[in-house]
């Protein structure tokens, strides 16, 4: 299987349970030519919405009806693009990237996929029941509709795969622990390896000079300690579920509260599940979970919404904190996502009180608005405190380009060896 040199064209999917997202690049200039969301797959009311961004293209184009399941929606996504002349059998097409959940211990780069390697991701379903069935779905969907393109797999985990055993252990007993594959992964490992780079460029440093402490702050939300471009930490764990406080999940809590509430409350295991995840974080604390609603009740005086906005800083602190401890010298914090690159009060309140540790913001170059990357630190902080936009499909595009083409995004079989685990 090769790949044309004049090819140079990426498309990048995420495929998740009931949606396809996906994104057409260029890697000659990193330019996006389409961009696309097909929802509610298997529904009647199934939606579509596709947008060319390219010369040729018919502008937004939305169309719902029923589409059955992943197979139609990547055949309506391929008609789409071609309806633009950026048709899936185009010769400039030199891959598919296909953004992976969870890649374990296993997969620590970016990797071609075989039957040997989706049949790894397939074995790693327990630990991710949510996401890598939907993720093997679209992978085979999409080897089906081009089986002759190169297809490659870029893992949300794999950038969080340096952590030392000493950060990626739970303290619980090590057989049990390696049989059920029972550690710390990490995720949102595409957007904390795009912006620790990001900031190291932004600071004029080599990525190897640089320790960040990144924030992703979404409806997910995940901090990472990285020192000279490798993580050496992160906040979420075997599950997105560890961590910070999130829109709908609780993020760090005492093991016994799920003992106690089956116990003594009668609920069951699925329920607190559900509890924990969906009913937990910032809208279990006051019933919203987006900070735009929020800090506007803040400033109307409501006492619940500032309450969830406390809980939510204070743990957004101890994060900082704890990484400033794990890395000993930082260079930069960088706030990213959603609510990390819009919500002012957020980066003013994380900081606040930490001058001792060299941390400020600027209140003026804080309140300005970009889609660039950019400080807004004062001159005099020691820390330089950055905003630097997410962009995980732009990443995806370069792993899966740099090893389509050049081999040089890593182990290209991309399973680790030596471990003795099997994780």
């Amino acid at each position: 299987m090769t790949t044309p040199t004049t090819a140079s064209r990426v498309l990048v999917l995420n495929s998740g349970s009931s949606s396809v997202k996906y994104q057409l690049l260029d890697a000659r200039d990193d330019s996006r030519l389409a961009v696309g969301l097909v929802e509610r797959i298997g529904e009647e009311t199934s939606r579509l919405v596709h947008t060319p961004l390219t010369g040729g293209g018919e502008g937004k184009r939305e169309r719902t009806a029923p589409i059955a399941d992943h197979a139609a929606a990547l055949k309506a996504v391929a008609d789409e693009l071609a309806a633009d002349g950026l048709g899936l059998d185009s010769p400039e097409l030199a891959a598919i990237g296909h953004r992976v959940v969870h890649g374990g211990m296993r997969f620590t780069a970016p990797t071609v996929i075989t039957e040997e390697v989706l049949e790894e991701i397939e074995r790693l379903v327990p630990v991710a029941p949510l996401h890598n069935p939907a993720n093997i779905t679209g992978i085979r969907t999409a080897q089906a509709l081009r089986p002759d393109l190169p297809q490659v797999a870029v893992f949300d985990t794999a950038f969080h795969t340096t952590m030392p055993e000493s950060a990626a252990r739970y303290a619980i007993d090590t057989e049990t622990a390696d049989v059920h594959r029972v550690r710390r992964y990490g995720f949102h490992g595409t957007s904390h390896a795009y912006v620790s780079r990001r900031t190291a460029e932004l600071l004029g440093k080599d990525p190897s000079e640089v320790n960040v402490i990144v924030l992703h702050l979404g409806n997910g939300a995940s901090a990472s300690a990285v020192r000279g471009g490798r993580c050496v930490d992160t906040s979420m764990g075997l599950t997105p579920l560890e961590g910070l406080v999130m829109g709908t999940r609780s993020g760090d809590v005492d093991p016994a509260v799920v003992f106690h509430l089956v116990r003594n409350a009668g609920m069951s295991v699925d329920e607190v599940d559900a509890l924990l995840n969906k009913k937990s974080g910032l809208i279990g604390l006051c019933g919203d979970n987006d900070m735009r609603e929020i800090r506007r009740r803040v400033d109307e005086g409501d006492e619940r919404a500032q309450l969830a906005f406390d809980v939510y800083i204070h743990r957004l602190k101890k994060y900082i904190g704890a990484y400033y401890a794990v890395l000993g010298r930082v260079d930069a914090i960088a706030f990213t996502a959603g609510v990390g690159e819009n919500a002012a009060p957020v980066r003013e309140a994380a900081v606040a009180g930490l001058e001792e540790l060299g941390l400020a913001v600027d209140a003026s170059l804080n309140a300005v608005r970009g889609d660039e990357p950019r400080l807004v630190s004062p001159e005099y902080a020691r820390v330089a405190v950055a905003v630097v936009p997410t962009d995980e499909e732009l990443e995806i595009m370069h792993q899966t380009y740099a090893l389509v083409t050049e081999g040089s995004a890593g182990n290209a079989s991309g399973i680790a060896s030596g471990n003795a685990s099997g994780i």
